[in-house]
């Protein structure tokens, strides 16, 4: 079992040997890939590393491989003390009642460690395709999930009627840690309908795959959005961006070859995705997106995405590219949180050596 996580604490608290910001660094947390080129139970050593050089946050979502809850508790049972996030996970398909008694569960089996919530609509595939659920009204389905899960979170408890979401009576058994602020409702959001509500509702605000100088209008968005509607009470934003050091001395020279190719098969399989299409289509893709949107096929989308688009989004170089790509994102966003991506693969097995290389660029 590992060491209990202080239970007044947040899981937007920084973590005691990674400081807030340094000089023009932005504050870094850490998303597991669920590379599907990768063996799964690689996920399980990112999140080692991760907590080892104590990031301030671990994202774990779900894909074809791991179930969201299954891979948080085996996590929390081999890691010391890194916040949680479970998500974004699509409330069509878990809802806030499902989502409150997981994120219990591994937090009390991780002796109290903080284990936050973060939504989004999903796409058409997973949630139609795969679970055979409705994917509908998705601005309305994320406001209400998210009033939803506030209730849970301020007082243990919800009663809510809302037009897709409803829920009564539910009340986790399981004991809640003492915390001095209640945990962020994050919300995934990319087009206007989603993003209002987000900026109305939410906590915090994710966006991915997006450029720094996008992530900045996004922003600045949010914040309009909700001082219309909140006041001062503005969201807090995070960026999920792909990265790899992919060139130094030893680094090996087809590392940054095996780290662009995973990429382009991740942004391939996200283009025609709502709200991701539009993503791309404000960074000037959006032949792209259409090609996609045409359903040639896998193979023929991937074989499309331009080395320009996997480079505008990501992070990659020697450690000076990087540090200079992170404080792009702290200077056009400063107060903004980077959510590294680590790419994995066979020159940098569970995106180690990217993940102490930005801790080092962090600390210098």
């Amino acid at each position: 079992m590992p060491h209990s996580s202080d239970p007044t604490g947040s899981a937007d608290r920084p973590r005691p040997d990674t400081p807030l910001r340094d000089g023009q660094m932005p504050r870094l947390s850490v998303a597991l890939g669920l590379w599907p080129d990768r063996p799964p139970e690689e996920a399980l050593e990112t999140a080692r590393v991760a907590d080892q050089l104590r990031y301030s946050r671990l994202w774990i979502g779900e894909r074809e491989t791991w179930d969201v809850v299954a891979l948080a508790t085996a996590i929390v049972l081999i890691t010391d003390s890194i916040p949680l996030t479970m998500g974004p996970v699509p409330v069509a398909v878990r809802d806030p009642a499902m989502l409150v008694r997981a994120a219990g569960s591994v937090s009390h089996l991780g002796s109290g460690r903080p284990v936050s919530i973060a939504i989004g609509a999903g796409s058409p595939l997973m949630v139609t395709h795969w679970h055979g659920r409705e994917h509908r009204k998705a601005a309305t389905a994320l406001r209400e999930a998210a009033q939803v899960l506030r209730e849970f979170e301020e007082s243990g408890s919800a009663t809510f009627e809302g037009e897709v979401i409803r829920t009564r009576g539910y009340r986790p058994r399981l004991p809640r840690p003492a915390r001095t602020t209640p945990l962020p409702v994050t919300v995934a959001a990319f087009g206007p309908g989603t993003l209002r509500s987000a900026a109305a509702h939410a906590d915090r605000v994710v966006f991915a795959l997006i450029t720094a100088e996008t992530a900045a209008d996004l922003v600045e968005r949010v914040r309009q959005e909700a001082v219309a509607v909140r006041g001062p009470k503005v969201p807090s934003c995070a960026v999920w961006v792909p990265a790899a050091l992919t060139e130094g001395p030893d680094v090996p020279a087809q590392a940054g070859r095996a780290a662009v190719a995973q990429v382009r098969r991740l942004v391939a399989g996200y283009l025609a995705a709502p709200g991701y299409a539009q993503m791309f289509r404000r960074e000037g893709f959006g032949d792209l997106v259409e090609f996609a949107q045409s359903r040639p096929g896998f193979n023929a989308v991937h074989d499309a995405v331009p080395l320009e688009l996997v480079e505008r989004i990501g992070i990659f170089g020697d450690q000076q590219a990087v540090r200079d790509k992170l404080q792009t994102y702290a200077v056009t966003c400063p107060d903004m949180e980077v959510v590294v991506l680590p790419c994995s693969t066979d020159e940098d097995p569970a995106g180690e050596r990217t993940l102490r290389a930005l801790c080092e660029i962090q600390a210098t």
